[in-house]
């Protein structure tokens, strides 16, 4: 039983996408995750196994290989969790029969199942629109950021078991909208200025400088030394 699920992992600043195979056989019981997948991506297999066992779902001794593809990228990070556990579970008919082709699983894992916030999702999800994605599945803490993308369905989700659900028509779940000019009208109004600051006169005249000629400023060192 073969399943092939897309996710995107980070090159830099620059989103990848992203396959996961996942093949399920019998013979001697195993997990194994190739495709040069770093320490944190290799623990998945630990948290998966515990999330699918705690939504409720057996978990048959089976063969499971694992590969994330291209192999001659390097993946890293946990938000490869769901889509891997999305892989096992339509590998072994849990998920039924759904077009997951088109679809962007994003999300971390915790072993009671829940789906927990990560790190990255915005250049994940302008990654997804550049691939002609249309619809992305993130961890409900993600879901207004994500949603600031346009031309992309997002999805936010709380636990592994809501995804299932989602996935098989069991239930409906409104996609994000997020209105970009509420969300930045009151962007300019602050309740501090450099007024409150004591001291750092040298630094506050930069500052001053670089944004009255939008430019770009960097600043290095502990404060006490600027």
């Amino acid at each position: 039983m073969l399943s092939i699920v897309k996710s995107i992992v980070l090159n830099g600043l620059e989103g990848v996408l992203i396959d996961i195979e996942v093949d399920v056989s019998s013979g001697l019981p195993t997990w194994e995750i190739i495709g040069l997948a770093d320490i944190s991506v290799k623990e998945s297999k630990e948290r998966v196994k515990t999330a699918i066992k705690n939504s409720g779902i057996d978990l048959y001794s089976r063969k499971y290989i694992i590969n994330l593809s291209p192999a001659d990228l390097k993946k890293e990070g946990t938000f490869l969790d769901l889509p891997i556990s999305i892989g096992i579970l339509k590998a072994i008919g849990v998920i039924k029969k759904v077009n997951i082709n088109n679809i962007i699983f994003l999300g971390e894992l915790s072993l009671d199942g829940r789906i927990k916030e990560i790190n990255g999702v915005l250049p994940m999800c302008l990654e997804a629109v550049k691939c002609g994605i249309k619809t992305v599945i993130v961890p409900k803490g993600n879901a207004k950021e994500a949603g600031i993308v346009k031309n992309i369905d997002v999805i936010g989700v709380r636990t592994l078991t809501e995804v299932i659900k989602y996935l098989n028509g069991e239930i409906k779940i409104e996609k994000e909208n997020v209105n970009i000019e509420e969300l930045f009208k009151n962007s300019n109004t602050f309740n501090i200025d450099f007024s409150d600051v004591k001291g750092q006169t040298f630094v506050k005249r930069a500052l001053e400088i670089s944004a009255s000629g939008s430019h770009n400023i960097l600043m290095i060192g502990s404060p006490r030394f600027w």
